[in-house]
């Protein structure tokens, strides 16, 4: 996935200032960036391409900054399989250097390393998949170092936070706190998610792994360097080349497009690599259980402070994880030591909150606030005192609507009630000018369901949504969606306009009753803020593919008219739908390319080029109760 690791940077300039006269003309003086390199040389002592042995003579690639006074200091350390290489002009070494200036100057010593397999780090690579005793010996090894003080916690987003959640199942000594942002490809199983790292949601690829293993993963024949060769040796070379390979750049709106999905990566001539493996495996594989995902069947041992993105592609998974290790830390003290940030951006984009904080096209207020404070204060805390008391709210959770920061004790907040809404309708949802309703009160026994045809060969596109990575083909967030609820394959269904502001926070759960005549299909609901104007917002997505509504474990295909209940994976915001706004849901089967296609045929999915319309149907009555459930907040309580 992409990366941000910490920080987001932005340089002042200084325009030209044009004057009516051309000797009056006069030219601004631009304002140089900060050289983080010299300052940090100042402070610091620098120690580069430090090739860290591990327990198999495989040795990863590590930078060190440390203070220059003497004595010992805690750790921050980030794990990263993208490329830090300190000689490189660009964002990403800019953002090394500033990191490890910030941690220095507050007392730390910083250690950014590559993962196995990474640029100058040793060994094959493989995604989540390098051994969990690599981060483990990486522990071991810093702590002995005569400068630390044997306390180390990680850092990092995305990438650099996914490792972190199957080492922390370790529970090594020295490893006593984590900060782990937009981690979502970290987890395999937990609580009602089963995404395996985020490329499956109900059984249905997330096409976001096409584009980016596209850029990030390794092809089979890649250049190396010697394993004999000398730090001095790495370091100098490093200045001429740092094998970071320059791949052409694609049109992901129209790559995804190729069937069969099995050989996206080769249709556009891309890396040979772990794609080729992962496209073809079952959401239970076995395979998923040997790498570097976090499930919940293991054991959990470190404090930790989880930082959370309303629109990223993970806000549900990584919200019931959160739970998870409130409930089953390994003892008291790390069960009580587990704090949450729910933020109202993309991914990986904490920094990115302005005084008017737009998500797509979504204006949700004023949404600053101090992570850098708050993630060192957490630090401070735990590497630099025994077991320091953390003053900050449990859980401090951003409601869009309403745009401000609330605090809770407990993940959803405890007064948040999940109410019903059911689905409604003559038979004529489809559409946004259809008679679909969502009612406090059950259908009845006097309707209609209501049916689309779905065709695979032209799905519903994604628009906006909770998403990252995508290479270009879906921008993040949230946007009108009016123009696709025109689509006769979308099914809508919306309240009457509130006489009263609701707030829904936690997890939305949909519950579908659904026919097919196809041996398989998807079936796809997403959350709508409807404002008086009638734009219509999307806060959340999700999907499930039928032939695994009874597990992931086998597969169970449709027969022909047969009624199935679908519950789908849940959904998660944190939203105040104001007076006069409606509360939407869209219901389809394709939301592409944010979910792969099903072609509805039953078989594997992955090797087929053709696929068939679905004729799909929605059922609400007493005997189906179609509804979706929200954590409605009573403000009273």
């Amino acid at each position: 996935m992409t990366k941000t690791i910490h920080y987001s940077l932005v340089f002042p300039f200084v325009c030209l200032v044009a004057c009516t006269s051309l000797a009056a003309r006069q030219e601004a003086p631009q304002e140089t960036p900060p050289d983080y390199r010299a300052e940090l040389a100042r402070i610091a002592v620098i120690d580069q391409k430090v090739m860290m042995p591990m327990r198999d003579g495989v040795r990863l690639c590590t930078d060190i900054y440390r203070p220059k006074s003497d004595g010992q200091f805690p750790i921050i350390f980030s794990k990263t399989p993208y490329n830090f290489n300190s000689w490189r002009d660009g964002e990403e070494s800019t953002r090394s250097y500033r990191t490890a200036l910030d941690a220095v100057k507050r007392g730390y010593a910083y250690v950014v390393q590559n993962e196995r397999g990474r640029y100058f780090s040793e060994g094959q690579w493989d995604i989540l998949g390098t051994p969990t005793t690599d981060g483990y010996d990486a522990f071991t090894w810093m702590a002995k170092q005569p400068w630390s003080n044997g306390r180390i916690g990680t850092l990092g987003c995305s990438s650099t936070a996914e490792w972190q959640m199957a080492v922390a199942a370790l529970d090594h000594p020295a490893h006593a706190a984590m900060v782990p942002q937009g981690f979502g490809a970290g987890v395999g199983c937990v609580g009602k998610f089963n995404e395996q790292g985020n490329w499956y949601r109900g059984g249905a690829e997330q096409m976001l792994f096409f584009s980016w293993l596209y850029g990030v993963q390794n092809d089979r024949v890649r250049p190396t360097f010697p394993p004999d060769a000398t730090q001095e040796e790495l370091i100098r070379n490093s200045r001429f080349f740092d094998l970071a390979p320059e791949r052409p750049s694609i049109n992901w709106v129209e790559a995804n497009k190729h069937l069969p999905l099995q050989d996206i990566m080769k249709n556009v001539n891309g890396p040979i690599g772990i794609f080729e493996d992962m496209i073809r495996r079952k959401p239970s594989d076995p395979i998923w259980h040997q790498g570097g995902l976090y499930h919940d069947d293991m054991p959990f041992g470190v404090p930790s402070f989880w930082f959370v993105s309303w629109f990223d592609v993970s806000s549900g998974p990584n919200l019931a994880l959160f739970n998870h290790v409130r409930e089953n830390g390994i003892d008291q003290n790390v069960r009580d030591n587990q704090y949450l940030i729910i933020a109202p951006n993309t991914h990986c984009g904490f920094l990115g909150s302005q005084e008017q904080t737009m998500i797509g096209d979504l204006d949700v207020g004023d949404a600053r606030l101090d992570y850098q404070e708050l993630v060192y204060g957490w630090f401070d805390a735990k590497l630099k005192q025994d077991k320091g008391v953390v003053d900050m709210p449990r859980v401090r959770y951003y409601t869009m609507g309403r745009n401000q920061w609330q605090t809770s004790d407990v993940w959803p907040p405890a007064n948040s009630h999940m109410t019903s809404m059911y689905l409604v309708s003559q038979g004529h949802a489809n559409t946004l000018n259809g008679d679909g309703v969502l009612s406090l009160m059950s259908a009845g026994d006097n309707q209609t369901p209501d049916s689309f045809s779905y065709d695979p060969m032209d799905p519903v596109p994604s628009h906006g949504g909770n998403v990252c990575c995508t290479g270009g083909a879906i921008e993040a967030g949230s946007f009108d969606q009016r123009e696709m609820e025109l689509r006769d394959d979308i099914l809508v269904y919306s309240t009457d306009p509130l006489t009263e502001g609701i707030e829904v926070s936690g997890f939305i759960e949909p519950v579908l009753y659904v026919s097919s005549d196809a041996r398989d299909t998807d079936f796809t609901v997403k959350l709508i803020d409807v404002f008086p104007d009638g734009s219509a917002y999307n806060l959340d997505e999700t999907i499930q593919r039928v032939r695994y509504r009874e597990g992931y474990d086998h597969e169970t295909f449709m027969e022909k008219g047969q009624v199935y209940k679908l519950s789908l994976s849940p959904m998660s915001t944190s939203n105040f739908f104001a007076k006069g706004h409606r509360i939407r849901i869209e219901v389809s089967s394709s939301n592409f390319p944010r979910f792969a296609r099903n072609l509805n045929t039953g078989g594997n999915n992955f090797d087929e080029s053709t696929g068939i319309v679905a004729k799909n149907t929605i059922h609400h009555s007493d005997q189906c109760p179609s509804q979706i459930r929200l954590p409605i907040v009573n403000t009273s309580e």
